[in-house]
């Protein structure tokens, strides 16, 4: 497979009244065509304003540094009007919560139709048979009566379906889903996993999966990044991530979601919380709340995994 998305070095900082606050600290990440990426951690890590840059949609004041490549094609360099041509043509983005994702003075069918005519150059009436087509293709009911619906008139689940219809009718190279199934209940949050890989099999679709939860990643990707405090933690094959973990991290989220341990009693938790980005440790930002951290993981910043994978950590090999 070939590279499609290549991230060397990202940063991303937002601008405040107390100056730069760094929210992405130097990542770098690959995503092949045809694979999906699942970015893993906590809330505060970093994942969202990651998805933002990639699509660029982090708000004024933010700057970044560092390359974005989608196919060889420089992304952190462009203009607002030629974000324009990239976005929902090139990359589309399917966010947390559609209700305030959709407009709710439009209804289904015009925003399909809209996006469909701009993004494709179709008619009026060929981009309405198409939105008929994507409305069935995601699994709503009735389609062509539904595109009469307006948002409020949809379940959650509904609603997230139409997102995903949207985000995939211009026929992107990469989607990026962040956090898509978070405020969904279990069970519409399976029926939409199941609806991604259909689709993914279908379309031969690239994705990065944002997601704090192991237990969903665990569903969608063959690869996955662990972020921590803006910075790269672990990266690996799916496989080798969920069943021997190497960063101390990485083994305590996995140990606190019921189904990666076996049942001895309360699920463990991590110690202590994200620390702020105002405030980053020094050394590895995870030693203050590592069981495993010594002398030199204060003092010093482990390297960042390499292409083949592993962990940012000194002693991996204290993983149990």
């Amino acid at each position: 497979m070939s590279t499609l998305l290549s991230v060397e070095d990202l940063g991303v900082s937002f601008a405040t009244p107390e100056g730069p606050l760094r929210a992405v600290d130097g990542i770098s990440l690959s995503v092949e065509r045809g694979a999906v990426l699942g970015l893993v951690g906590e809330s505060g890590c970093g994942k969202s304003a990651t998805a933002s840059a990639l699509c660029g949609l982090l708000p004024p004041g933010a700057r970044t540094t560092g390359s974005v490549r989608l196919s060889g094609r420089e992304l952190t360099s462009l203009s607002e009007p030629d974000w324009r041509s990239v976005r929902g043509r090139r990359i589309s983005m399917v966010f947390q919560d559609p209700m305030s994702s959709l407009n709710p003075l439009l209804s289904v069918g015009e925003h399909l139709v809209e996006t469909l005519r701009t993004h494709q150059n179709l008619s009026r009436a060929a981009a309405r048979e198409a939105s008929v087509g994507w409305l069935r293709r995601v699994g709503i009911p009735d389609p062509a009566a539904r595109l009469a619906s307006y948002p409020h008139e949809l379940s959650g689940g509904m609603r997230q379906r139409v997102m995903i219809a949207l985000a995939l009718c211009p026929g992107p190279d990469l989607l990026v889903a962040d956090e898509p199934t978070t405020a969904l209940d279990v069970t519409i949050q399976a029926q939409i996993l199941d609806l991604l890989a259909t689709l993914r099999g279908e379309l031969g679709m690239t994705m990065i999966f944002i997601t704090h939860d192991l237990g969903v990643v665990e569903r969608v990707a063959d690869r996955i990044v662990v972020m921590y405090a803006g910075r790269v933690a672990e990266e690996g094959a799916a496989a080798r991530i969920l069943s021997a973990p190497r960063h101390p991290y990485t083994r305590g989220l996995l140990d606190s979601v019921p189904g990666f341990r076996p049942r001895t009693g309360r699920l463990p938790s991590i110690p202590g919380a994200v620390p702020s980005r105002r405030d980053w440790p020094s050394g590895c930002r995870f030693h203050p709340r590592c069981a495993h951290a010594d002398a030199v993981c204060g003092e010093s910043v482990p390297a960042a995994p390499g292409p083949d994978g592993g962990a940012a950590c000194f002693h991996p090999a204290g993983v149990p």
